[in-house]
């Protein structure tokens, strides 16, 4: 049974949290993991929090069915304009974190695909007033770094592990959560890297 109480969820979200970054860290640094483990938490954030605002815009405009997870993404357009004056950002249906997600383990082009999605998510700012905030958002997640792994195979391994580990963590939904667990999350993940790395807190902070 999953815990209910604030200090319950914040204790088994941190124990799985860094279960995660010293599972799948490997050879890389923990410094450098982090990146990779927070950029995966803020893609899987976003994407979560664009489906659920335009779900409940077309669930309050009267269809209670609606899923924007499975709509085509030619479909999707209808919503750009609106959602990036709103959110600052789009994200298409396949290119949403749990689309993404679900198609890892298959594609051999994973990396490429992790690239394009951070490309485009940054691009749909482009012209924008979010486009200063959103440039070169993801710059610092290199999905093809050999840090990762010798070669393609191993990378995109890795890269579809994390995205899993990311993907299970009980972060529920956002109108169920008790406390702001994806920003718990963050700043846990944040101290804790900090910590082992000996950084100062004005490092930690920075």
């Amino acid at each position: 049974m999953a815990p209910t109480t604030k200090e319950g969820q914040r204790a088994e979200l941190h124990k799985m949290i860094w279960r995660i970054a010293n599972d799948l860290r490997g050879s890389v640094d923990g410094w450098d993991f982090k990146t990779y483990v927070l950029g995966m938490l803020f893609y899987r954030f976003i994407s979560e929090n664009l489906t659920a605002y335009i779900n409940r815009g077309e669930h309050e405009a009267g269809d209670e069915s609606f899923d924007y997870g499975v709509l085509p993404d030619a479909q999707a357009e209808f919503a750009r304009a609106e959602v990036v004056a709103e959110k600052g950002f789009y994200i298409l249906p396949s290119e949403l974190f749990a689309n993404v997600r679900e198609r890892a383990a298959r594609d051999e082009n994973l990396n490429e695909t992790l690239a394009r999605v951070f490309k485009n998510i940054e691009g749909s700012a482009l012209g924008t007033d979010s486009e200063d905030d959103l440039k070169g958002l993801f710059d610092d997640l290199d999905v093809n770094s050999n840090k990762l792994g010798g070669t393609v195979a191993k990378r995109n391994q890795k890269l579809a592990k994390l995205l899993d580990a990311i993907g299970d963590l009980p972060l529920g939904r956002f109108e169920d959560n008790s406390i702001d667990l994806f920003g718990d999350a963050y700043e846990y993940l944040m101290q804790m890297y900090a910590a082992n790395a000996g950084k100062s807190g004005g490092e930690y902070y920075t």
